[in-house]
């Protein structure tokens, strides 16, 4: 399928025919006139941008993604999205309606607002409040939560994140536990891109403990698994940068 094969490409930084795949995937699901299929396909590539450093292009899509549903994991994955491009008030709003919309909802309120929370929280700095948001998620790290059972994207998140938490407050080695247990648990991430960049975050997570080595090995596992993608992806730019300070 067409969104499967996408999730394929980003997980290996091949973000540009990645976008041609969702693209497609999209024009199926409208076809069929699923609105929510669609507007999910476009969480899926707002996501990826939102990983790779292109804010602009994240907040696009998680824009048209709203403009066709505002189902549960919808309005969540284009929060998500936004949160990491930046555009936080409006990650916040949608938090707020997630909120107001699933007051009973399991998922939304143990997986997916957690990791909303955290995300806004580390954009304030304060990577105290996010590992407190994340603790609410704490027993369902390892779960198929959100869009990840159907369209395989979202898996780890909480886990994810929380290691960037602990690396925003100057925990490393708590934070290289968390993307160690990401990398271990690859049958919950599936294609989705965190899967990769768990490799390229554990790696500045040894930096910041002074384990330089270690660092090296990751970063260098980082860039095996990404030896075809785009170039100009900001996230690999900053990455390629910061292996040369080794």
């Amino acid at each position: 399928m067409a969104h499967l094969q996408a999730m394929t490409l980003t997980h290996a930084g091949k973000l540009q025919l990645a976008q041609t795949m969702w693209l497609h995937a999209i024009e199926l699901a409208l076809q069929a006139k699923d609105r929510e299929r669609s507007a999910t396909y476009q969480i899926g590539g707002a996501l990826s941008e939102a990983q790779a450093g292109n804010g602009a292009a994240a907040y696009e899509r998680a824009k048209a993604a709203l403009e066709e549903s505002r189902a549960r994991d919808v309005v969540y994955g284009a929060a998500c999205a936004m949160a990491l491009a930046g555009k936080v008030a409006e990650a916040q709003k949608l938090s707020l309606e997630l909120d107001k919309r699933f007051p009973e909802d399991t998922n939304a309120q143990y997986y997916e607002l957690p990791v909303l929370r955290a995300l806004i929280a580390l954009d304030q700095q304060k990577p105290e409040r996010a590992l407190e948001a994340l603790e609410a998620a704490r027993p369902y790290d390892l779960a198929a939560a959100g869009p990840v059972f159907g369209y395989r994207i979202g898996g780890m998140y909480p886990v994810y994140v929380r290691g960037l938490a602990y690396l925003a407050g100057h925990r490393p080695a708590e934070a290289a536990e968390e993307f160690q247990k990401v990398l271990d648990h690859r049958g919950v991430t599936l294609a989705d891109p965190i899967g990769a960049l768990a490799h390229l975050q554990l790696a500045r997570a040894m930096v910041a403990a002074k384990e330089m080595g270690k660092a090296r090995v990751a970063f260098e596992e980082f860039f095996r698994l990404w030896k075809e993608a785009d170039g100009d992806l900001p996230v690999l730019v900053k990455a390629k940068a910061d292996y040369g300070k080794l």
